[in-house]
């Protein structure tokens, strides 16, 4: 069971990553509704993959699988390391209900894309791309506070 949990919280940390990369390359300062509705149907599979990977995750702390319980709990590395993936889901309100918003109407509308959608997306890839780095001092134990 722990090896199915481990593969299912890679495979969402990799879906995660992909489509919000994706979101990235695909915005542009205006787009067409179609292009919103494309970004949007991306931003729903990240918005799943989010919910899968917190809940494997959580599965993988609190059920014992692997390390101890109090080996997460007790780890400042870990608890920044969580906190950062809550902040990435904060800042991603925005740009989902800019594009659940602006994908309504004539495929064909052009939609100017606010410069806070680019800068959420920009935030979201930096604080996601320090995760890893975070995991891999919880795993040998570094706690960096």
């Amino acid at each position: 069971m722990e090896i199915l949990l481990r593969y299912l919280h890679f495979i969402s940390v990799i879906t995660l990553s992909g489509t919000l990369i994706a979101e990235f390359f695909l915005l542009k300062s205006s787009l067409e509704k179609k292009e919103i509705r494309l970004l949007g149907q991306i931003d729903a599979v990240y918005g799943i993959s989010a919910l899968i990977l917190l809940g494997v995750g959580l599965t993988l702390w609190l059920g014992g699988y692997g390390k101890p319980t109090e080996f997460y709990s007790e780890n400042p590395t870990f608890h920044l390391k969580l906190g950062l993936f809550v902040l990435i889901g904060l800042i991603s309100i925005y740009p989902t209900v800019f594009f659940i918003k602006n994908g309504k109407g004539d495929a064909t509308d052009i939609v100017k894309i606010p410069s806070l959608v680019h800068w959420s997306l920009r935030a979201e890839l930096i604080l996601l791309a320090l995760i890893p780095l975070f995991a891999g001092l919880m795993a040998k134990g570094i706690r960096i506070f």
